[in-house]
């Protein structure tokens, strides 16, 4: 039985599809289920990206074949409800994208139980998502699903330890570009779902002057000034190894710098330097056991490369019971 404030969902490829010719027309291009594709999009999220992720999963599964054990053993017209089942405590992301991979693969209509929501903390032997279809399609999507979902809610379970640490301060934890090719959007929002804040999404979206700009601007305040002259409308953070290039680029305009490798007592000297010009964060030497200190020291950002490039997956399992 669903909880009574999460909806009952149809699915499947039929009349009601995205793809039909009475599907709403921002959805024109998405084979996905209107109502899903919306949620998605409620989410943050992509619904033409999330359907391309779930079919390049499927296809990497099937290299273009078929599932060779299930359809030896499944009759075609068997039909299952699979339970997506917590192994373990933890923060859940990826509930709709396990439905959208799933979906992709259906043939017939699907049914749809939804238990939980991304972002909600769940315990072990928690049931999250129930979905009724052909069991050949439940149990040739079960591991696509099962890949995305998992990894997704680990990274969205780190990312609650480090917010959860960083409670009652005005620092945030936020990450960073250190994502899985081609699964960035669906990382950065997991981490919105564990309570963190996104950086930038890509290299065109804001500007980060490092070390290696520096160099070859020649000083990280000539750096800064460049990007400013050629993209005055960008946001521009600058990276800095010392207390005195902090000066220099607070003194040029930077409202965004970040503190490479700091110790707590250096950021606290930093915000002080700063006196609320710019706003700061710290990079570097972080971990679970020292977050506190640093966010205690005044910076705003904590960035945290690990928790989409580190995160272990949190495990959830799939469960095959006969179709009531």
């Amino acid at each position: 039985m669903t909880t009574p404030d999460l909806p009952l969902a149809q699915g499947g490829c039929g009349d009601g599809c995205a793809c039909g010719a009475a599907a709403d027309e921002e959805y024109l291009e998405c084979g996905l289920d209107p109502a899903l594709a919306q949620l998605l999009a409620d989410a943050g999220l992509d619904p033409v990206e999330v359907e391309d992720i779930a079919n390049v999963a499927i296809q990497e599964d099937l290299a273009h074949g078929v599932d060779v054990t299930t359809v030896a053993t499944i009759p075609e017209d068997a039909v299952a409800t699979a339970d997506f089942t917590a192994r373990e405590a933890g923060v859940v992301a990826g509930l709709r994208i396990a439905e959208a991979v799933i979906s992709v693969v259906c043939e017939e209509e699907l049914a749809v139980e939804r238990h939980a929501e991304d972002g909600d903390r769940v315990e072990a032997g928690q049931k999250l998502l129930s979905i009724t279809t052909r069991t050949r399609d439940l149990l040739t999507a079960e591991r696509s699903a099962l890949n995305i979902l998992c990894r997704l809610s680990g990274i969205a379970t780190a990312t609650r330890a480090w917010a959860d640490a960083l409670q009652d301060t005005k620092a945030r934890v936020r990450d960073t570009r250190k994502t899985t090719p081609g699964l960035r959007s669906l990382e950065k929002y997991a981490v919105r779902c564990g309570g963190g804040v996104n950086h930038r999404m890509s290299l065109s979206d804001a500007a980060l002057v490092k070390d290696n700009h520096v160099v070859a601007a020649g000083g990280v305040a000539e750096a800064f000034k460049a990007v400013r002259e050629r993209f005055p409308d960008v946001p521009i953070e600058v990276e800095v190894d010392t207390l005195h290039q902090l000066r220099e680029v607070v003194d040029a305009g930077a409202d965004l710098i970040l503190l490479d490798n700091f110790t707590p007592g250096e950021c606290e000297e930093a915000v002080a330097v700063v006196d609320g010009r710019a706003m700061l964060e710290a990079s570097g030497r972080l971990t679970l056991a020292n977050a506190r200190a640093y966010a205690d020291t005044g910076v705003d950002y904590l960035a945290v490369g690990a928790l989409t490039h580190s995160s272990p997956i949190l495990d959830i399992g799939l469960d095959l019971r006969p179709a009531e």
